[in-house]
């Protein structure tokens, strides 16, 4: 009588080992198999069925195959619950492609940030330094101002703007200021920014007189007049400064600017290089950008605005004629014109640092995306663990 649907009695793994044809199935047999070792096909009765003996190597290499190919198939499930074998050994490789994923990506993060460094530093913003007193009260000596470089590609310079410009050709001898293109001024910054290069004369003023503008001093209260309107300096001239010392009458000539210091006594500025190419005005592609904060020290923070008298409308008023320019005397040589200094690279690095940390992210996800869509079609091309056909 056939042992199926019986439970295996003992002994029946020595007889099967002595007559191992017998207990074995027939062809015409479906008899089930089980996926675990040491179940027998009787399991559903509640049976287990001892492994074979020692006897029949074949039959116990016959059991154990299976069982060992299912674990490798399914190693990554045994594992991935708590407290199983495989969870540490799956977790130190996540931790290790992590690790030489960082490595992989953080020299394109520094590479990018220099980038953006330099890009931000020539073409946006930039801090200075302030060396010298020639604007005070406004601006004292160690602040650190950050000027805007885009911000006269948007609007035109206005008059009480605290301009950065370069003094080359214009008051100091020296060669010209003039127009460069995107790559040469990417490779100016590039070079500056690790102390390389020739910065220019680079100097800091308040604009008094536009194109155009006739500009004098003083009226019969001793103010500088603006197309014959008074200005009231108060809020921003250093305490104790009359408007002028020297008086002028000039109207600045197209694409020049007339500028003054805050500390009108220490000043050296236009009122001082009315003799010069240019009669003491500045050209306009000199300028580099508008100081509109300070950034340093923490107790000076604060914004640059425009003073209220610059905004009166009689101001626009058109000019009639061109009057003459009047030398101005006395002792230049102690005068001071605010020479400034770049500061250091902190800033534009710490901007470019934050600015590529987003930017590294994206093409990451960028590269990851268009990794896996290039997996998955040459997957759909190609399937993987596809059945041979019969």
């Amino acid at each position: 009588m056939s042992g199926a649907g019986r439970g295996v009695t003992p002994g029946a793994g020595s007889e099967a080992g002595q007559g191992g044809s017998a207990a074995s199935p027939g062809p015409g047999q479906d008899r089930p198999v089980s996926a675990h070792p040491g179940v027998g096909p009787d399991a559903d009765h509640g049976a287990v069925a001892p492994g074979p003996g020692p006897a029949d190597p074949g039959a116990k290499a016959e059991a154990s195959g299976p069982a060992e190919e299912v674990a490798g198939a399914d190693g990554a499930q045994a594992g991935s619950g708590p407290g199983q074998p495989g969870q540490p050994g799956k977790a130190a490789g996540r931790r290790g492609r992590r690790k030489r994923s960082f490595w992989r990506e953080f020299p394109v993060l520094v590479v990018i940030a220099l980038l953006l460094a330099v890009v931000i530093k020539t073409y946006a913003i930039q801090a200075f330094f302030i060396p010298s007193g020639s604007m005070e009260n406004t601006l004292e000596i160690n602040d650190r101002v950050l000027v805007n470089k885009l911000v006269y590609d948007v609007r035109g310079i206005h008059r009480g703007d605290i301009v950065v410009f370069n003094g080359d050709g214009s008051w100091d001898p020296g060669t010209p200021p003039r127009n460069t293109n995107f790559l040469v001024k990417f490779g100016q910054g590039f070079a500056s920014m690790f102390g390389f290069g020739h910065p220019g004369d680079i100097l800091i003023k308040r604009v008094i007189g536009l194109p155009g503008d006739r500009v004098a001093c003083c009226d019969a209260q001793g103010r500088v007049t603006v197309n014959g309107v008074a200005l009231n300096e108060q809020s921003y001239l250093y305490p104790g400064d009359s408007p002028s010392e020297s008086r002028f009458d000039i109207v600045v000539q197209p694409g020049r600017l007339w500028v003054m210091g805050d500390h009108r006594l220490i000043s050296d500025d236009s009122r001082n290089h009315l003799g010069e190419p240019g009669g003491g005005t500045v050209p306009e592609n000199a300028v580099i950008g508008r100081a509109f904060v300070i950034i340093w020290p923490f107790s000076r923070w604060r914004i640059l605005p425009i003073p209220a008298t610059f905004q009166q409308p009689k101001l626009n008023a058109a000019v009639a004629g061109a009057a003459p320019a009047a030398p101005a005397g006395g002792d230049t040589a102690g005068l001071l014109s605010a020479r400034l200094e770049p500061s250091s690279p902190a800033l534009p690095l710490s901007l470019g640092f934050a600015a590529a940390i987003p930017v590294t992210w994206l093409q990451r996800r960028a590269r990851l995306r268009f990794t896996r869509r290039r997996a998955a079609r040459r997957a759909a091309r190609d399937p993987v663990g596809r059945p041979p056909s019969a």
